[in-house]
């Protein structure tokens, strides 16, 4: 499976023969390859038309285009600020909330990115084919799905360690500008140019998946909400910069401690740690029908749900009926 930006065709039809044969030199003989495009046609070609594109059938004889679109920038920023304020709504009206929760298109998007990432994933594991996944700069939902196709094939990625380590390759190092996409507060109703909910969105869609299967990842749904906190604030250098050059000229890695660092102490690396984890080797294939998808509470309704005070008060008070 390989990551690319969008091919610079443009209305011309350019050609880059270093490009096609790097490329077909991934095939397997007698096999086919993929390339999933994760914008979807009508967007493809008015990229074409700004000096953009995507790879032409006739330079590549051996490869088939799948366009999925996957939504970008403002409309998932626009999604998660609908979804923040239907979890906000205070008057506790059913209908209401659940039409909400539906405009906001939140598990739209979820459905969308598994989708094409389950296609990556049965490319390779059913057909043995070459993948090639990209979008328009290949740093926002190209990442998304070649991370959670790595997650659904490799049972390394479901452990804690080789987590860190698909974040570190895949995000990181790939240039996912954190430093645009989480410019404010995720929980913000305001919006800059840049910003988006692209590393959220992932953090989500892997949570959707450990529900699925709860024995299958060596870390907890914690372990996920701690990384969404801090991308978007934290005290280490780990997301800060949009990429790994930026982060050199800053000297980060001499300035700030690593995320990572902290994390894999044992005192902190426990609190992470699934005590239903059971080493499974097998690909594993989460269901993206609309009933398997659910809103992740511990995210979006964790300012919502009642303190530990009214816990206690509600505990006390069935005690005492019990006993009288």
């Amino acid at each position: 499976m390989m990551r690319s930006s969008q091919p610079l065709t443009g209305t011309n039809g350019r050609r880059c023969k270093e490009d096609e044969k790097l490329i077909n030199a991934t095939l397997r003989p007698g096999k086919r390859g993929y390339i999933i495009d994760t914008r979807s046609l009508n967007i493809a070609q008015q990229a074409r038309a700004k000096g953009g594109g995507f790879e032409q059938e006739a330079h590549y004889p051996q490869w088939r285009r799948i366009h999925k679109c996957i939504e970008r920038f403002n409309i998932l920023q626009e999604s998660l600020i609908k979804l923040v304020e239907a979890c906000n709504d205070q008057s506790h009206n059913m209908d209401r909330w659940l039409s909400k929760l539906e405009a906001s298109n939140w598990l739209t998007h979820i459905k969308e990115i598994l989708t094409a990432a389950c296609l990556a994933a049965q490319c390779i594991d059913r057909e043995g084919a070459s993948v090639l996944v990209h979008g328009t700069e290949g740093t926002d939902s190209t990442l998304q799905v070649t991370s959670l196709a790595q997650i659904i094939l490799d049972p390394r990625c479901r452990t804690i360690h080789g987590f860190e380590s698909l974040v570190v390759r895949e995000w990181l190092q790939a240039g996912h500008p954190f430093q645009q996409r989480c410019a404010q507060s995720a929980y913000s109703n305001s919006k800059q140019k840049w910003e988006a909910p692209v590393f959220l969105l992932f953090l989500d869609c892997v949570w959707q998946i450990l529900r699925q299967f709860p024995c299958s990842f060596e870390f907890n749904e914690q372990f996920l909400i701690m990384l969404f906190e801090h991308a978007y604030a934290s005290q280490f250098g780990t997301f800060l910069g949009n990429n790994e050059n930026e982060r050199s000229k800053l000297k980060l890695p001499q300035k700030t401690m690593s995320l990572w660092s902290w994390v894999n102490r044992s005192e902190e690396l426990s609190k992470f740690q699934n005590p239903l984890f059971e080493a499974n080797s097998l690909v594993i294939w989460p269901s993206v029908a609309p009933q398997s998808l659910q809103l992740w509470e511990g995210v979006f309704l964790r300012w919502n749900r009642p303190s530990k005070f009214l816990d206690e008060a509600h505990e006390e008070m069935i005690n005492i009926i019990k006993y009288n």
